[in-house]
């Protein structure tokens, strides 16, 4: 009893010694796409949040290339010390897939998932498709002509539809929205796919229009956008993002950050922010989210097969 008593007392003691222990210094938050897109928007907001309830800074390390893949190979070669934390998005399982990242979402220990988002297509005030029949029709007469920008490569929004739609467009990678959105403003590219709280913007500015959203039914910030689904093309997809260490990242440290995140997402700060941006939230603790992503590789690799 009394061998038994003083091992609870360790343990406690132990605890007590990590929560003083960690983090006794700045965390960096590894984002693996440019400034000003949709993930660093949504980490920068993120990390804000965090340090409120981790009690130190959470600086933001912009990490571009590779469609994501230097930012999240950096992130995951790191020290298993829980100061530098990455957030990972769909790329992670995509790229490794498609054989382009030495790296996948198995190289982490997964801490949460923060957020998910429909595809919506995107084109310049100006351009002549009018609607996503036109921009498809032209890529049917004109194969691997139109100009797709790209805030990754490669693209399974884009591919989804090519599969469907049985069309082919010229993929010309950018380093995330940041880069794709001033691309096509110039009239650089003839359309883009991305999240709509990372065109949001530009969209209620009037200076994009959206042909169509890649979502099951119409989302509350967009109710004027059709899903593809209405305008007669079964695609639904979309980005997500979440947070991960470095596999060996010892457990406590994982799930004092998971902690952290929770807190933050559940905030009205964070869900006002979100809201406004028209960002989705969707919170999965480390457990939760791994089952998300093999499912989302389940996918993905659906369509990389069609491919080959």
């Amino acid at each position: 009893m009394r061998k038994k008593l003083m091992m609870i007392i360790f343990t406690l003691m132990a605890a007590c010694a990590f929560a003083k222990a960690y983090p006794s210094k700045n965390i960096n938050m590894v984002v693996p796409f440019s400034a000003g897109g949709g993930t660093d928007a949504v980490a920068r907001k993120l990390g804000s949040l965090m340090e409120k309830e981790l009690g130190t800074s959470v600086v933001i390390v912009n990490k571009t290339g590779g469609a994501g893949a230097v930012g999240m190979t950096f992130g995951a070669t790191q020290k298993k010390d829980g100061y530098t934390i990455t957030m990972i998005t769909r790329e992670i399982v995509s790229l490794p897939l498609m054989n382009l990242s030495p790296i996948s979402y198995k190289d982490f220990a997964l801490v949460s998932l923060v957020n998910m988002d429909p595809a919506v297509v995107l084109v310049e005030k100006d351009s002549k498709y009018q609607t996503l029949d036109d921009l498809l029709a032209d890529a049917k007469a004109n194969p691997e002509k139109i100009k797709f920008a790209s805030t990754a490569k490669p693209n399974f929004y884009a591919l989804a539809i090519e599969n469907e739609a049985g069309v082919k467009f010229n993929h010309i990678p950018y380093n995330g929205a940041g880069e794709v959105i001033p691309a096509l403003l110039g009239k650089h590219a003839d359309f883009s796919l991305m999240g709509p709280g990372e065109a949001i913007g530009q969209l209620k500015a009037g200076q994009l229009r959206a042909l169509g959203i890649m979502a099951d039914t119409r989302i509350e910030s967009l109710p004027e956008v059709a899903t593809l689904k209405e305008l007669g093309h079964d695609v639904v997809s979309g980005t997500w993002r979440g947070i991960a260490v470095p596999k060996g990242t010892s457990p406590e440290i994982a799930a004092a950050l998971d902690a952290a995140i929770k807190k933050s997402v559940e905030s009205d700060d964070f869900k006002d922010f979100m809201n406004n941006s028209t960002f989705g939230i969707k919170y999965l603790n480390g457990k939760d989210f791994e089952t998300f992503i093999i499912e989302d590789t389940a996918t993905i690799d659906s369509i990389v097969k069609s491919l080959k």
